[in-house]
């Protein structure tokens, strides 16, 4: 889909703050309020507007910490669909947020959220793994996030220093 130079920016615009008020927005493009509310309920009834999101920094929140692990997949693709069938069957699973088709030494990137690292540890050996396509599996886990879609968490004064120290 081929966008106007207006829709392209009231789309950059949401990509970084979709709370933004509609009437900013419109003044940030210069455009009237119902044009800009035009255009983006044109760009969701399009799908170039896939979902509003919010980005939680789940160490604050006592009881959630949770771990999330980056899995690289190695898989056999299938004539006629090659790798879609398979990513299909993987972004079903409830724990999977997201597949990526990969260039490189892996087929897939999974990425997938549980309560522990014993739980995410089941879900690769008992539901990835016995995948007829899955080849081999490796399993990163993530220990702190520093930045996520454009979003940098709050440092502590601790990485504060470790940072600016020579």
């Amino acid at each position: 889909m081929k966008l106007t130079d207006k829709e392209l920016e009231v789309v950059e615009i949401l990509s970084k703050n979709a709370r933004l008020p509609l009437e900013t927005i419109a003044k940030m493009v210069s455009l009237s309020i119902e044009e800009t509310e035009q255009i983006v309920h044109k760009l969701e009834e399009e799908k170039v507007i896939v979902q509003y999101a919010a980005i939680v920094d789940w160490r604050k929140i006592d009881g959630h910490e949770g771990v999330t692990a980056m899995i690289d997949v190695k898989v056999t693709p299938k004539r006629g669909v090659g790798f879609d069938e398979v990513a299909e069957r993987i972004y079903r699973f409830p724990e999977v947020k997201s597949v990526y088709l990969m260039s490189g030494a892996y087929d897939l990137s999974v990425i997938i959220e549980g309560r522990s690292m014993s739980e995410v540890a089941h879900f690769v050996s008992e539901k990835l793994s016995t995948l007829d396509s899955v080849i081999s599996t490796t399993t990163h886990f993530i220990l702190k996030k520093y930045k996520h879609d454009g979003t940098v968490f709050e440092q502590s004064d601790q990485d504060r220093r470790i940072v600016m120290s020579p």
